[in-house]
C-alpha cells in the first residue's frame, strides 16, 4: 500500500474510534512514546497515558456528539506525515491536523491538533488579525 493510502487508512481508523466509542481502537491509532493532543479548548496534552486518558472521557461520554472528516489531504515527509482535514462535531467545524509516523510498517499518530473555524474559507482573514 501506498503511503498516501496507508495514512489515509490510519487517519480514518482514527475516526472510526470515534465512531464506535472504543477507547481500545483509539489507543490502537496512537504511537507508543512522544505523543502529544490539543483538543479545541483544551490545555496541551503530554503523554501517551494523558492523551489516552482524554479520550476515554471523550469516547465514554454518553453526551459526546458524533465526530467525523471529510477532506483530507496527506502531506508524507520521510518517516513523519501530517492529515489535514474538516471535522464536524456537533453541527460545528473544526480544522484539524493528524500528525503520524512510520513505526515498521504501520503509521501511528503522534499530535493531534483541531480548532473550530470561524470565518467561511472563500473570505479573507480580516487586516486585524495577527495570524
Amino acid at each position: 500500500m501506498a503511503d498516501e493510502e496507508a495514512l489515509l487508512a490510519a487517519n480514518a481508523a482514527y475516526y472510526a474510534a470515534f465512531q464506535r466509542a472504543d477507547p481500545t481502537a483509539m489507543a490502537d491509532v496512537w504511537a507508543q512514546d512522544a505523543v502529544t493532543c490539543i483538543h479545541p479548548g483544551w490545555m496541551i496534552l503530554e503523554g501517551r497515558d494523558e492523551v489516552l486518558k482524554s479520550y476515554r472521557l471523550i469516547l465514554l461520554n454518553p453526551n459526546q456528539d458524533p465526530v467525523t472528516a471529510r477532506r483530507p489531504v496527506v502531506y508524507v515527509d520521510g518517516d513523519t506525515a501530517r492529515v489535514l482535514c474538516v471535522e464536524s462535531v456537533g453541527g460545528g467545524m473544526l480544522a484539524a491536523t493528524n500528525l503520524f509516523r512510520r513505526e515498521g510498517t504501520e503509521w501511528k499518530m503522534i499530535h493531534h491538533h483541531a480548532s473550530p473555524i470561524v470565518q467561511r474559507m472563500t473570505e479573507a482573514p480580516p487586516r486585524s488579525r495577527l495570524n
